[in-house]
């Protein structure tokens, strides 16, 4: 019975951080300022969250001088910027205020084009549960954890522009 109440009580205090975060990351001056001083080739391409949740990061880049190529596209490195943040935000989330702090890296990243990236592109990543649980577990073995997360690009019309998957490390601080 106190197992289940702490644990409903210990989820509790994880939405709740994750809806603080949630309210810093997506209000857009701070936003703004963030990929300013953290991701300044983020803040210039135009990076912006559409939507996030727990659950889920929906991530956009529109097509403007500053990030297209010579072939009349988005540049495949922003396309790549946009999806990593997709799951970033979402990993960023998982670990906001938490005790012990835990650290996170990209340690590999793979990425596939299917279509010319025209206009606005849309990066979901729906990884959300899956981020917290290996999150979980680092902390609780108190051993580095990895997980590939995967972010789908389509473009205004719903087509598959591209799509790429980021194996991210968890890792506990050392105090």
């Amino acid at each position: 019975m106190w197992g289940n109440f702490i644990f409903k009580i210990y989820i509790l205090s994880m939405h709740s951080s994750f809806q603080i975060f949630k309210s810093h990351i997506t209000h857009p001056i701070t936003f703004r300022l963030f990929l300013l001083q953290k991701l300044p080739s983020a803040f210039f391409a135009g990076v912006r969250i559409a939507l996030l949740t727990q659950q889920q990061a929906v991530v956009s880049v529109n097509k403007k001088w500053f990030n297209k190529n010579p072939f009349g596209s988005i540049y495949f490195a922003i396309l790549s910027m946009a999806a990593e943040v997709s799951t970033g935000v979402l990993c960023m989330g998982a670990l906001y205020k938490r005790k012990p702090a835990v650290s996170m890296l990209v340690v590999k990243s793979e990425g596939h084009f299917y279509k010319k990236a025209i206009g606005k592109i849309l990066f979901t990543c729906n990884d959300g549960e899956a981020i917290s649980m290996a999150v979980e577990e680092t902390i609780a073995n108190n051993t580095p954890t990895t997980i590939t997360c995967h972010s789908v690009g389509k473009n205004e019309g719903g087509e598959l522009v591209a799509e790429f998957y980021f194996t991210w490390s968890f890792k506990v601080k050392n105090a």
